[in-house]
Formats: structure tokens, sequence, C-alpha cells
């Protein structure tokens, strides 16, 4: 017979599952809390970034536009005609831009993998526990 029997009745033998079961849950909830704001952070500055790197690129494309409006006039086009060109052009290129960022975005997985993991090993721990 196995003389390392735990000595501590079923009552006892309950409250500290109960006790280390809160205590798991708990660790999990700061480790979903972690793992999530750690994700969202990273995306805030890349975001910041996306922002700040549009706008400048902005300014540059409306200067590089008239200077191409101006240059198509210069060859004889007529100037609506060559404004309308530019900004056909441009706005063929905005869309492809916009629809690469939002692909880009969509792939972003905010989801806590490490945490939904440990979960599932933590219900395979409670279940060994309470056989």
């Amino acid at each position: 017979m196995d003389d390392t029997r735990d000595s501590r009745s079923l009552g006892q033998l309950f409250g500290d599952l109960t006790r280390q079961l809160s205590s798991l849950v708990r660790a999990e909830l700061d480790l979903a809390r972690t793992e999530v704001t750690s994700k969202a952070g990273a995306m805030g500055r890349d975001a910041a970034l996306l922002g700040a790197g549009g706008a400048l690129v902005h300014a540059g494309l409306l200067a590089l536009m008239a200077a191409l409006i101006l240059v198509l006039v210069d060859l004889g086009i007529a100037a609506w005609l060559a404004a309308l060109v530019v900004g056909v052009g441009v706005a063929i290129a905005g869309a492809v831009l916009i629809q690469r960022g939002r692909t880009e975005l969509q792939r972003i997985d905010l989801a806590p993998r490490r945490t939904v993991e440990t979960l599932k090993d933590d219900a395979e721990w409670v279940k060994e526990q309470v056989r």
C-alpha cells in the first residue's frame, strides 16, 4: 500500500484546489491583459507613424502633382486636361495604397494566443486534479 497518502480531508483538498484555481485564473487574466496591451500599444505606435508619414507624403504629392501639371501645360496640353490626367492617376494610386493598408491591418491578430493555449493546459490540469 502507498505510505505517501495525504492526511488532508476531502474538504481541505477541495479548498486547496479552489485556492489554486483562483490563483491560476488571476494569473491567466494578468497574462491576457499584458498580451493584449502589448499588441494594442504596438498597433497604436504603428498607426501614429502611418499618420505622420501620410501627412508628409500628401504634402509632397501635392507639390509633385502641381509640377507635373505645369510640365504637361508646357508641352502644349490644356491646363484642365493636364490637371484631369494627373488627378485620375493619383486617385488610382491612392486607391491601391488604401486597399493594401486595409489588407495589412486585417492580418493583425489581437487574440491572446499564449493565454488561450495555457487555459487549455489549465483545463487539462484541473481534470487531472479532480480525478
